[in-house]
C-alpha cells in the first residue's frame, strides 16, 4: 500500500525548464535564437571575423581582454559547432593559430542578428 503524502512536506519542485524563444511569426526556423552565439566573447569573435577574413589567437585575445584558457574554450565551442575554422602553424619557433568564420558560422551569426533586430523592432512597437 503506497504511503500517504504528508501535507506538511512541500511537494518536490518541478524541474526548471528554460523556454526556447519562439521563431518570429512568418519567418520560420531561420530566426531561432542562437544560444551558442549569444555569449559575449563568442559573439565578439564571430562579429570580428565577419569583418576580417582572419584573426590570430593573439589578436582575438587582445581584442576581448580574456585569458588564454577562456579564449581557447570559447574558440573550441565555435569550432566544434562548425562556426569557425582553426589553422595552427609555426612562424619560426612560435606557434600561430588563425581563426576564420565559416559559411555556417556566418549564417548562424546572421540568424542571431535577425532575431535581435526582430526583438528590437517588436520592443519599439513597430
Amino acid at each position: 500500500m503506497p504511503a500517504k503524502p504528508n501535507p506538511r512536506t512541500p511537494a518536490p519542485a518541478a524541474p526548471e525548464h528554460r523556454a526556447r524563444p519562439r521563431a518570429i511569426a512568418g519567418r520560420g526556423d531561420d530566426t531561432r535564437f542562437e544560444r551558442l552565439v549569444y555569449e559575449r566573447v563568442r559573439l565578439g569573435m564571430m562579429s570580428a571575423l565577419a569583418v576580417r577574413e582572419e584573426l590570430t589567437f593573439s589578436e582575438l585575445k587582445a581584442l576581448f581582454a580574456v585569458s588564454d584558457g577562456n579564449l581557447s574554450a570559447h574558440a573550441r565551442k565555435l569550432e566544434e559547432a562548425g562556426y569557425v575554422s582553426c589553422t595552427k602553424s609555426f612562424e619560426g619557433r612560435r606557434p600561430r593559430t588563425v581563426y576564420r568564420l565559416t559559411a555556417t558560422g556566418r549564417k548562424a551569426l546572421h540568424r542571431y542578428l535577425d532575431h535581435v533586430e526582430a526583438v528590437i523592432k517588436a520592443t519599439r512597437g513597430g
